[in-house]
């Protein structure tokens, strides 16, 4: 058996994931969201529609593990729905579409019959919820003049805020935040996303959107404060569910839902701000 270059086992014992790995994945992924926004918004509708996709079918697949059966096809057919209504119909049009499918996937529970029909039908509306309601704001963001840089201000602020909690985790981490959840993420983690979102926030929403610097300091503590809740979130779900990540699709990330656990909690929040105090250009 070979032997691991030590330099290598080092980085991954700290960092705790193959940092080369997770640095390439991720600005593949950044530059399949920045051509996508700015070539064509239709491109990008497509792009949320299909990460939501894998990550509902990663999801299900993770709650499979427990013996839960989530009605996968009508839950699927019908966020893509409400994603597409959102940015194409707006609000009322997505509301519509979650009622429409709520009811569609207890009623395609019913065939499986009595036993569990209460577990797998209230875990459908959960991964519903979860997901695509979370993307429908992503939606309302990118249906305004000046959308693609409102996602940009969104999706910076949280990457900033996981970018700086996982530096400073690795290299100050001391106190535990919540160490029967996720033992690694610390208060050190915690203030070095405060500093590195605060300071996305600021960047982004006065160059990107014309916008206060008091809201872009706004967007940023939001922003660490709910991608951190998001985290935590999504670890207690694997927690109970007793495994590590939600999938392999992303080398050095775990699975598509890894990387989306922050994002849809922030989504909503970050729309609330940037709806209601930066002007459209």
């Amino acid at each position: 058996m070979g032997e691991t270059d030590p330099a290598v086992a080092q980085r991954k014992s700290r960092a705790g994931r193959n940092l080369p790995a997770a640095i390439g994945v991720g600005a593949g992924l950044g530059a399949m969201v920045v051509v996508s926004l700015f070539l064509f918004k239709d491109v990008f509708v497509a792009v949320v529609v299909l990460a939501l996709g894998v990550g509902l079918w990663e999801l299900a697949r993770a709650l499979g593990t427990a013996g839960i059966k989530v009605p996968f096809l009508p839950v699927l057919t019908g966020g893509t729905l409400m994603l597409v209504g959102a940015y194409y119909g707006g609000m009322e049009t997505a509301a519509v579409a979650m009622a429409l499918t709520v009811i569609g996937t207890l009623v395609w529970r019913l065939s499986d019959g009595a036993d569990g029909f209460v577990r797998d039908a209230s875990a459908g509306v959960f991964c519903l919820s979860y997901l695509h309601l979370m993307g429908v704001f992503v939606m309302l963001m990118l249906v305004e003049t000046d959308g693609p840089w409102r996602i940009v201000a969104f999706i910076v602020a949280t990457v900033a805020s996981d970018i700086g909690g996982y530096t400073a985790g690795v290299f100050l981490g001391k106190h535990p935040m919540a160490p029967t959840i996720s033992p690694k993420k610390s208060w050190e983690g915690f203030s070095g996303s405060l500093v590195f979102g605060i300071a996305a926030g600021i960047a982004t929403v006065t160059l990107a959107l014309d916008g206060d610097w008091w809201v872009g300091v706004l967007l940023g503590i939001a922003g660490v404060v709910m991608a951190t809740l998001g985290d935590l979130s999504e670890s207690l779900i694997k927690r109970d569910l007793g495994i590590k990540d939600m999938g392999d699709l992303l080398p050095g990330h775990g699975g598509i839902m890894d990387r989306l656990d922050s994002l849809i909690a922030v989504a909503p929040v970050a729309w609330l701000i940037l709806h209601y105090l930066v002007s459209p250009a």
